[in-house]
């Protein structure tokens, strides 16, 4: 198969298309929404709030209700290895990009650079593209942004040392309670007692906390909530960007040379190590693996990091208009990135 017949293939897949399609006109929908007034000036914080503490808690842990499969495993530990890895790397990388820039807006343009909003941007979409394994292994990568958002990050903006409330808000909040618990579960359900269920004509041994088989009154509700993760989480980026003076935050040359590199350079070079590593085998990734770090790379600005830069002062101004910009430039650009993505699929690179 040649490259155009690839790229036909691609620009013909009606499933691909439609999550890319879905992504966008339903931010379309939330930013015209609030617009006519429709939506109140409430509504995205209120969307990302159930968002935040139930549709992506739900999404989490319904994904690791699969049965394991060896590959599979071995990627998501090849993907948790390099998403502690990737933040190492990038402490460094972003450096050269920031280098005519000094103080305060150096440090904040390289510590937004490193942490993108992979929980709420990333992982809708990627639930979108991949389903129930890349939602897998987009929650296995952000083990390692989590670390590091509530330790380098705090510690980079606020020029404190660590503080115990950081490790609260790291540990003990609900998407990371359901994704610990959802992967404990995934990875130790063969050695979990076992119940018998009825499985289509025969019948079949499983963990009996695989309440997708042995609890499916309890199983479908939360299925319904994971569903809305996406949606909601797209209303709700459509909404508050309705909010925002955008012609203000376009007058910045900082914000916009930031958001090409959240949005291009980042990701770019995630990929050039992923060829580089699966190549040599140090670290082998399949295509959905590498879609789904992909996608949470070219996210736009953390929402905590922006928070960090508002409360301790380090260029609010810009981390706000940084993280709008990037924002806009995601919504191009992730499409952009899933386009290149499933053709190096297809052609099998990956």
């Amino acid at each position: 198969m040649n490259l155009w017949e690839v790229i036909v293939l691609t620009f013909t897949d009606m499933g691909f298309l439609s999550a890319i399609a879905s992504t966008i006109l339903i931010i379309l929908l939330g930013f015209f929404c609030r617009k006519r007034g429709i939506f109140n000036e409430n509504v995205g914080k209120t969307l990302s709030k159930i968002v935040l503490t139930v549709g992506l808690p739900t999404l989490a842990f319904t994904a690791f209700m699969t049965d394991i499969d060896g590959e599979q495993l071995a990627q998501g530990l090849n993907v948790l290895i390099w998403g502690i890895l990737m933040y190492i790397v990038l402490m460094f990388a972003m450096k050269p990009f920031y280098a005519k820039f000094t103080g305060d807006r150096k440090t904040t343009l390289e510590v937004l650079s490193i942490f993108g909003s992979t929980t709420f941007f990333g992982i809708p979409i990627v639930s979108a593209i991949l389903g129930p394994i890349g939602v897998i292994y987009a929650n296995i990568f952000n083990i390692g942004y989590r670390i590091f958002l509530y330790s380098y990050a705090y510690i980079r903006m606020s020029g404190l040392k660590m503080e115990l409330r950081n490790l609260k808000t790291m540990f003990l909040n609900p998407i990371v309670i359901a994704t610990f618990l959802g992967l404990a579960i995934w990875l130790l359900q063969d050695y979990l007692p076992q119940v018998t269920v009825a499985a289509t004509e025969t019948a079949r041994e499983v963990a009996f906390l695989r309440i997708d088989q042995t609890l499916p009154w309890l199983y479908a509700p939360m299925e319904y909530l994971a569903r809305l993760a996406s949606p909601l989480a797209w209303l709700s980026i459509g909404a508050t960007l309705a909010e925002i003076n955008i012609s203000q935050a376009a007058k910045s040359k900082a914000s916009w040379y930031y958001a090409g590199v959240k949005t291009i350079a980042v990701p770019a070079i995630n990929l050039a190590v992923f060829f580089l590593t699966t190549l040599t085998g140090i670290l082998v990734f399949d295509i959905d693996a590498v879609t789904t770090m992909i996608v949470m790379m070219a996210t736009p600005a953390a929402t905590v990091a922006v928070a960090y830069a508002i409360n301790f002062e380090k260029e609010a101004i810009l981390a706000s208009n940084a993280s709008l910009l990037s924002t806009l430039a995601a919504v191009i650009m992730i499409p952009t990135w899933l386009v290149v993505l499933n053709i190096i699929g297809n052609l099998g690179i990956f």
